[in-house]
C-alpha cells in the first residue's frame, strides 16, 4: 500500500510566494509599459482640453452650427429640449461714446457690418445734440443700455456716464479722438456743405445758416474770434472723457486731469484716427466678438465704396497766423490729445504693435500744411536775419 506524504508547510508557502511574486512583477512591467507608451497621449490630451475651454470661452461659446445641430436633436429626442443658451464673451457690454467728427461714421458703418457676421447687439444712436444730461436723463439712459441684450455694443454722441454712480454694472467704454485741429476744421466745413454723400445734406442740418456765414472765411472767423472759433466751443474733446459734471465744460486742469483719470479707469482703448489701422487691429484683439476680421473688412472693395462717402467737402487749410492763434486756444485740447496718443502707443508696446502712423492725405492734410507752413516761416525768418547782417 502506498503512502502519499505531503510537502512541507515551509515549501508550500514559498510557492505561493514565488507565484505571487511573478504576478507582480508582470503587472507592474504592464503599468510601467502601459505608463511610458500613454504618458505623453494623455499630457497632450489634458492640453487640448485645456486650450479647447480657454477658446470655448473666448469665442462665446460653442459655434453656431453646433447649437443648431443640438437644437434639433433636443427637439426631435423624447422632449430633453434645447442646449443650455450660448456662453457670453466677456465683456458683454461694450459703450461708444463717439466724438463728433473723429472718424465715427466710420466705426458705425463697420460695426453694422460686424453685427451681422458676429451676431451681436448694435444700438447707434441718432442723437447727436444731446451730450449733456441731466440727473434723470442719465438714470434712464443707464438703464436703457444695461437691459439690451447682451452681447451689445451700444454708441452715441454723449459725454462720459460713470454706470457706479447708478450702482449699475460699468460696460467696457471705447473711443477714438484726432488731432484737435484736424477736428475743429473737418467739423467747421462739414456744417457748411456736408459730405460726399451729396452737398445738399449741408441745407438739412443748418437749414438758418444764412450765406455769409455759411462762406465766411476760416482764418477770419479764428483771427476775428467768431464764437464757433474760440472758447469754449473749441473746448470739445475733453468733455467726451470728463463726464456729465458742469465744470467738464470749462476749459481748464480740472476737466484736463478728471478725463485723463477717466480714460485710465474706465476705458479698454482710446485710440487716434490718425493711426486708424492699428485702433483696429487693438479692437479685434482685445474684443474678439465684436471686431474679428475688423481690418480685413475696413480694406475691402465693399466697405471702400462706402466709406469714401464720408468725407467732408470743401475743407480749407487756415493761414499760419490762424493756425497758431487756434493752436494757443486748444492748449488743453492737445494736452489731452498728446496723453492719449502716449497711451494708445503703450498699449500697442504691450500687445505687440510695431507699426508706425499711417496717417491718409484726408487726416493728414492739415498737419502737412500746418508744418509746411512753420519751414517756410523759419526761412522767412532766417532770410530776414541774412538781409539784416548784409545791411
Amino acid at each position: 500500500m502506498m503512502t502519499f506524504r505531503n510537502p512541507p508547510s515551509h515549501k508550500l508557502l514559498t510557492g505561493y510566494m514565488r507565484a505571487r511574486s511573478r504576478k507582480e512583477n508582470w503587472l507592474a512591467v504592464v503599468l510601467l509599459r502601459v505608463s511610458r507608451r500613454d504618458l505623453s497621449f494623455c499630457l497632450t490630451a489634458l492640453l487640448i482640453f485645456c486650450l479647447g475651454s480657454v477658446l470655448y470661452q473666448f469665442n462665446g461659446g460653442a459655434p453656431k452650427i453646433l447649437l443648431d445641430v443640438g437644437y434639433y436633436i433636443g427637439r426631435f429626442s423624447g422632449g430633453h429640449g434645447p442646449l443650455a443658451p450660448r456662453a457670453l464673451p466677456f465683456p458683454s457690454q461694450v459703450v461708444y461714446n463717439r466724438v463728433g467728427k473723429c472718424g465715427s461714421r466710420t466705426i458705425v458703418l463697420l460695426l453694422r457690418m460686424l453685427a451681422d457676421r458676429h451676431q451681436f447687439t448694435l444700438i447707434s444712436s441718432d442723437i447727436h445734440n444731446k451730450t449733456r444730461l441731466t440727473k434723470r436723463e442719465q438714470e434712464n439712459l443707464i438703464r436703457n443700455i444695461s437691459t439690451t441684450p447682451q452681447p451689445f455694443l451700444y454708441t452715441r454722441h454723449v459725454h462720459f456716464l460713470n454706470f457706479s454712480r447708478f450702482r449699475t454694472d460699468e460696460p467696457a467704454y471705447i473711443n477714438i479722438i484726432r488731432d484737435p485741429i484736424n477736428r475743429f476744421l473737418s467739423n467747421y466745413f462739414f456744417r457748411r456743405f456736408g459730405d460726399w454723400r451729396g452737398e445738399e445734406n449741408h441745407v438739412v442740418r443748418t437749414p438758418a445758416m444764412k450765406d455769409d456765414e455759411r462762406y465766411l472765411d476760416i482764418s477770419t472767423c479764428i483771427l476775428e474770434s467768431y464764437p464757433e472759433c474760440s472758447n469754449p466751443r473749441l473746448f470739445y474733446i475733453i468733455p467726451y472723457f470728463c463726464g456729465q459734471h458742469p465744470q467738464c465744460r470749462e476749459p481748464g486742469s480740472w476737466a484736463l486731469e478728471m478725463a485723463k483719470q477717466n480714460v485710465l479707469d474706465h476705458y479698454l482703448l482710446v485710440g487716434v484716427l490718425e493711426e486708424l489701422q492699428d485702433v483696429l487691429l487693438l479692437l479685434e484683439r482685445l474684443l474678439p466678438h465684436f471686431f474679428s476680421d475688423v481690418l480685413n473688412i475696413y480694406k475691402s472693395p465693399e466697405y471702400r465704396k462706402l466709406g469714401n462717402m464720408t468725407g467732408t467737402v470743401h475743407k480749407q487749410t487756415p493761414n499760419l497766423e490762424a493756425l497758431q492763434v487756434l493752436y494757443q486756444r486748444m492748449e488743453y485740447e492737445y494736452k489731452f490729445y498728446n496723453f492719449v496718443k502716449a497711451e494708445f502707443h503703450l498699449t500697442k508696446r504691450k500687445i505687440g504693435l510695431r507699426t508706425g502712423p499711417q496717417p491718409s492725405r484726408r487726416y493728414s492734410s492739415v498737419l502737412q500744411r500746418k508744418d509746411l507752413l512753420e519751414e517756410l516761416e523759419e526761412e522767412e525768418t532766417e532770410d530776414s536775419l541774412d538781409w539784416t547782417e548784409q545791411t
